[in-house]
């Protein structure tokens, strides 16, 4: 019997691109992780995803859906399913005390366990500057483990017809500057060109998760949903798809059993790039130091997955 040997508290925008979904089922298939809290957390106003002014109140629900899915084959433990604030920070100074950065703090100033904790993040990072604001002592107890940010230009260039601000960024470009410049929290980054490399075919979906019982179904229906909204709006998906909330997974559960590590991923120390107001970056080389994944173990992050959806199924 596997024994959980990290804690985690899943942060994502679950009411949006449904690749947190699969992220979430992942985690809590995972047995040793102590998934200690999953937040719902808020996307950009008018985001087609989820255009409505609850969208953390909606990711908290929709998180809730994949809780119930997984059922009893879920790994032991109760995480709460918490909604974030359903808008960014107002400046860079001012946290928003909500329950999910409460918990946060909570979770993060505990002296009852030895098991690290790690805040895996694949949206804004509203929540977890909000936390560091209200204390910052957080940073010596805590990793986080954030998918988002443009590419450092001195490890990859971007993607054909690519926005300046990544999108993960633009969620909440304040809480970024908070957490890339002002905190001293250690950080794992995987920017777009990594998370990017997080492709399954719809032939591996159909035939690797689709028919895995009821978590399955509800994380292949809603990926099949986005590929016939953006079809219908002239923007045809191919025959892939990014899973670029999984490396979440990758990176805390499945890393080396001895001396642990996200060892088979390769990753690179690098300045933390300088934010805008708006969000755009710039590589001057004068940020802080951070954790930059650059390849990821896709065999392994995959072929993991396939397998516990194997298992819950039976």
């Amino acid at each position: 019997m596997t024994q959980p040997r990290i804690r985690v508290i899943a942060d994502n925008d679950y009411s949006g691109d449904p690749d947190g979904l699969v992220q979430l089922a992942h985690h809590l298939l995972s047995p040793s992780v102590d998934l200690r809290a999953i937040i719902g957390s808020h996307l950009r106003p008018g985001d087609p995803f989820d255009p409505s002014e609850r969208t953390g109140e909606n990711a908290a629900a929709r998180a809730q859906e994949v809780v119930d899915a997984v059922g009893s084959a879920r790994a032991p433990g109760s995480p709460r399913v918490i909604a974030g604030s359903n808008v960014g920070l107002a400046d860079a100074r001012t946290p928003i005390r909500s329950v999910a950065a409460t918990a946060i703090v909570l979770e993060a100033m505990r002296d009852d366990t030895d098991l690290p904790l790690y805040l895996a993040c694949g949206a804004g990072l509203t929540e977890i500057a909000s936390a560091w604001l209200m204390e910052p002592r957080i940073a010596e107890r805590v990793t986080i483990v954030w998918i988002g940010g443009p590419e450092d230009p001195d490890l990859a260039s971007p993607p054909p017809g690519h926005s300046e601000v990544e999108y993960n960024l633009a969620i909440d470009p304040i809480a970024a500057r908070v957490v890339l410049e002002d905190s001293d929290l250690p950080l794992w980054q995987v920017p777009r060109n990594a998370y990017r490399q997080a492709l399954l075919s719809t032939a591996e979906l159909d035939a690797r998760i689709r028919p895995r019982g009821a978590i399955g179904a509800l994380l292949a229906d809603s990926i099949d949903r986005v590929a016939e909204f953006a079809g219908a709006a002239g923007l045809p998906l191919g025959e892939t798809y990014v899973y670029g909330d999984s490396p979440l997974v990758l990176l805390t559960a499945l890393q080396s059993s001895f001396e642990p590590d996200a060892s088979s991923s390769e990753s690179v120390l690098r300045p933390a790039p300088r934010l805008s107001a708006d969000g755009v970056a710039t590589f001057d080389g004068s940020g802080r130091s951070i954790r930059v994944f650059t390849r990821l173990d896709l065999r392994l992050m995959f072929e993991d997955l396939f397998a516990k959806l194997a298992r819950a199924a039976r």
